[in-house]
């Protein structure tokens, strides 16, 4: 979900979990990597639509709320507001994973950034907290639109953690964390 090409290490750890026969792409802005995925190991891309930024490798499986995952225990979210196809998974297991891309992201700590990007980070609209992406927020909302209806249907799911593309995990306390976020990047007035 949301690959990301890793060193020889990492790849090494991440095939001791299993096979690579699918990699999933949450958000059109990621995908990158995708490519590297599909040739080394042939898996089939998933996404809900196509990306304007990466149009390579071609979806094998479309992805839809309505439509079988991959796995087990799981429900995809999709925003229907957003100007690029963007969703969210939902893994069902005790206590609720929800795994995001650019639309909801943590960040607890920044070890994972440059020195620079540690320095900026707070000051460029990503405090260490929970976070609609003001970028993707700023890209994805229709002139004259709000996202606001798609994040409240989003707080209908039962999570309790959150792992998103960006930024670190986030254990416990998910749900509040989320609607926190939602709360202000969606001001009452």
């Amino acid at each position: 979900v949301n690959p990301i090409r890793l060193d020889e290490e990492g790849e090494r750890q991440l095939l001791a979990l299993g096979e690579i026969k699918r990699i999933l792409r949450l958000g059109p802005m990621h995908g990158l990597d995708d490519p590297y995925y599909v040739e080394r190991f042939r898996a089939e891309l998933w996404a809900q639509g196509e990306s304007e930024i990466y149009p390579e490798p071609k979806i094998e499986q479309k992805l839809a709320a309505d439509r079988p995952l991959p796995f087990l225990d799981a429900e995809l979210f999709a925003f229907e507001g957003a100007k690029q196809p963007e969703s969210v998974l939902l893994i069902r297991r005790d206590p609720g994973i929800l795994l995001t891309c650019d639309a909801i992201q943590h960040y607890g700590d920044y070890r994972h950034n440059t020195l620079l990007a540690r320095l900026v980070m707070p000051f460029i609209g990503f405090p260490k907290t929970t976070v609609v992406g003001p970028i993707w927020l700023k890209m994805m909302t229709p002139e004259g639109g709000s996202l606001k209806p798609d994040f409240e249907r989003l707080l209908d799911l039962d999570f309790d953690r959150l792992l998103s593309a960006h930024g670190s995990l986030l254990d416990a306390g998910a749900k509040d964390s989320v609607a926190m976020a939602v709360r202000k990047a969606f001001p009452e007035g």
